[in-house]
């Protein structure tokens, strides 16, 4: 999850012959000539009412066409024999390709996950040959293949490529099959070597181990007393669950200096000072304010002491910022490969999100910017009695979870959630909770496997009907814990959009949503409700205006990450042969940069680093403006949801509309464009409410 900052807003570009880029990328000499001869003959063959479609076809199949494709007639017989020239053969190729292209990526998917469920799943230790097999990328050869087969260029012959322009501007006059063809077209809108994909392939999955190894083992830390703040065998994973903690003990009588803790700990981990030994070792205790590293005289675990190859004290050698190069260096190659998105950023923002990153940027800025921001913040410092410090970015006292400790919520759902299968068997009665009919519901719920994830958990969608989606959540010894399962109803929502616009949708071409920011959204909302499911809190009017609150403040933090994760990958882009070292200290001035932009008003500290810590900026690559994207979203969605009265029945009718634009598709869902205008306004009353409600007990208070 990744990010840009470029002039080029175009995704994909109707393809010319004469065009330079082209030309430099290896189309013959010959070529103009051949087009130029053919689109006469082909429009005499076929009737002016085809002669866009030639002229199209032959230009975007010219530009890719290389040497080793074969000679000027071999490109003449191809062009003659593969053309549709009438609707009956363009329907009945259309059909085809999306059959064919369901039936591949369906059983790659099955393939992929099969070669790292070992490494993805708690199944026990992972061997060295684990590793290789996650590594191993079963499709990245698909590109190149469908290339010299010459059947990516018979998809481009026959269906058009647009450019992001065209889509933004004339989209919403396109028929659903127009962009069923549109989308077929992209997926052949570059033309990449096996050995690129391979090698990004390669870099994703080091640098998803590295962060699915991350743990802290919290019992071992201690503070300026030498004592322990955390209970026996806790181990929390970096950054989620260290942050999900430091929500948690809002809740819990000494939970500030938890929390103090916690975020002396993810600084750390931002500036590489974590010893290297006390990562996912419970066999060291650690002081992270002096940093010092004594061994155990008691363990978490039956895993003998060991306290690493060097000095014990030795700080973990910017390994963070070696796996975020080696991500960067791994999408690099794929620059030369893609003329009109030449870096990541382009690609994530035009190609991928479809919204360009000036206008994501905008959209982020405004919501930090916004008096809305430092209003909330003074709220949050009444309501806790004390002055803001950093980790209260992360804030949790809006929601009703509040009410209860940690270790309540912990009983509650290790109780009922003692392990996976227990999670997969609730899916019904939790969907029929949530709005859903029960036939619906448990024809989702069979849809859906649940396993124990290695790492944070996660959504893992089918890719072909038949298939079942993969809902992975951390599962302990003694069950699910809160954590757990606010994770597993959070990745519920994205199974179940990822089902629903799968078995549902008309065209397996437009399978899916416009981004990742409409399914983080869609879970968000199955997110939201996770107490309701569990019987302990009922909505009303003061509840959903302290859940506004929470969702703004969250669109903040996450927004200001979002930036961050943005400006890194430029500095990388502007420093392509920087250090690790180098990238940390670029990292570190980022993080300070953008909080004391929009911070430090608010919280009073200067120059902190935790914008820093979240793990998606090492392992998803430019993914992080997703997920303020989707907080906005997801109030939009809510709004709709809200006025339709009908949960259920408006996330299966949004689910189906399709991977479209984003604004066209929240338009056909909520009946307005993508932005923060919604959220901004809903927070300035929820604020008002929230404030009155206060003065007005205030008042009460006062009369006895």
């Amino acid at each position: 999850m990744n990010l840009m900052r470029s002039a080029m807003l175009l995704a994909v570009f109707v393809l010319s012959p004469l065009s330079p880029a082209l030309a430099a990328a290896g189309s013959p000499d010959w070529m103009p000539a051949a087009v130029a001869a053919l689109e006469q003959s082909m429009i005499a063959e076929y009737g002016a009412g085809q002669a866009s479609r030639v002229k199209s076809g032959l230009g975007q199949v010219a530009g890719f066409w290389r040497q080793e494709d074969g000679d000027r007639a071999a490109f003449e017989r191809f062009a003659r024999a593969n053309f549709a020239g009438d609707q009956q053969t363009l329907d009945a190729m259309f059909a085809r390709f999306e059959y064919l292209l369901e039936q591949f990526d369906g059983h790659v998917n099955e393939i992929v996950l099969a070669m790292r469920r070992q490494t993805d799943l708690e199944l026990g230790p992972i061997l060295p040959f684990d590793r290789v097999s996650a590594g191993y990328s079963p499709g990245s050869h698909f590109n190149q293949d469908w290339f010299a087969n010459k059947l990516a260029l018979t998809v481009l012959l026959n269906f058009p490529l647009t450019t992001l322009e065209q889509r933004l501007s004339e989209g919403d006059a396109w028929t659903r099959r127009q962009w069923a063809e549109t989308r077929l077209a992209q997926r052949f809108s570059s033309r990449v070597p096996a050995e690129v994909n391979q090698a990004i392939a390669a870099a994703n999955a080091r640098a998803d181990q590295y962060i699915a190894d991350y743990n802290i083992w919290m019992h071992h830390l201690l503070d300026d007393q030498g004592q322990r703040q955390f209970p026996a065998r806790m181990k929390l994973l970096s950054h989620w669950n260290l942050r999900d903690q430091i929500k948690a003990d809002y809740s819990e009588a000494d939970g500030l200096v938890r929390q103090r803790m916690i975020q002396r700990v993810m600084e750390r981990i931002v500036d590489q000072t974590i010893p290297e030994v006390v990562i996912d070792n419970p066999t060291v205790d650690w002081d992270p304010y002096t940093n010092q590293v004594t061994v155990a005289a008691v363990t978490d675990s039956d895993r003998p002491v060991d306290a690493g190859a060097g000095p014990i004290n030795a700080p973990e050698p910017d390994t963070r910022y070696a796996v975020l190069l080696n991500q960067f260096h791994a999408m690099q190659q794929l620059d030369q490969y893609s003329p009109t998105a030449p870096t990541h950023i382009d690609r994530r923002f035009n190609e991928d999100r479809e919204i360009p990153e000036p206008r994501v940027e905008a959209m982020l800025e405004q919501i930090l910017s916004s008096p809305a921001f430092a209003d909330v913040g003074a709220l949050i410092s009444s309501r806790l009695g004390r002055p803001l410090e950093p980790f209260d970015i992360w804030y949790n006292g809006f929601k009703p979870r509040g009410t209860y400790t940690e270790a309540q919520l912990d009983a509650i759902t290790r109780k009922r959630y003692p392990d996976a299968a227990a999670y997969e068997a609730d899916m019904p009665r939790l969907l029929t909770g949530l709005g859903f009919s029960r036939e619906k519901a448990r024809d989702f719920a069979a849809k859906i496997v649940v396993e124990p994830a290695r790492g944070s958990g996660h959504a893992w969608g089918a890719a072909m009907r038949g298939a079942q989606a993969h809902l992975r959540t951390r599962v302990g010894p003694e069950g699910m814990d809160y954590k757990g399962y606010n994770i597993a109803v959070h990745e519920m929502g994205h199974n179940v959009e990822q089902t629903v616009s799968l078995y549902e949708i008309d065209h397996y071409s437009l399978q899916g949503v416009p981004n990742t920011a409409f399914t983080e959204a869609l879970a968000f909302v199955f997110q939201a409700r996770d107490l309701e499911l569990l019987g302990l809190s009922e909505p009303d009017a003061s509840s959903q205006a302290l859940q506004v609150l929470d969702d703004f403040w969250g669109a903040a933090e996450i927004g200001a990450v979002g930036l961050v994760d943005m400006r890194v990958w430029h500095w990388m882009y502007d420093h392509p042969e920087a250090t690790p070292a180098e990238l940390k200290q670029a990292t570190l001035t980022i993080a300070k940069d953008v909080w004391n932009e929009y911070f430090a008003p608010v919280f009073g500290q200067r120059d902190v680093i935790l914008l820093g810590v979240y793990s998606h900026m090492i392992h998803s690559r430019l993914y992080l403006p997703d997920y303020p994207i989707g907080a906005m979203i997801a109030l939009q969605i809510e709004q709709q949801v809200e006025r339709a009265g009908d949960l259920g029945g408006e996330f299966e009718r949004m689910s189906r509309i399709g991977r479209l634009t984003p604004d066209l598709w929240m338009e056909q869902a909520s009946g307005a464009p993508v932005g923060p205008e919604a959220m901004l306004a809903a927070a300035v009353r929820a604020l008002e409410q929230v404030q009155g409600a206060a003065i007005a007990s205030a008042d009460r208070s006062g009369h006895h």
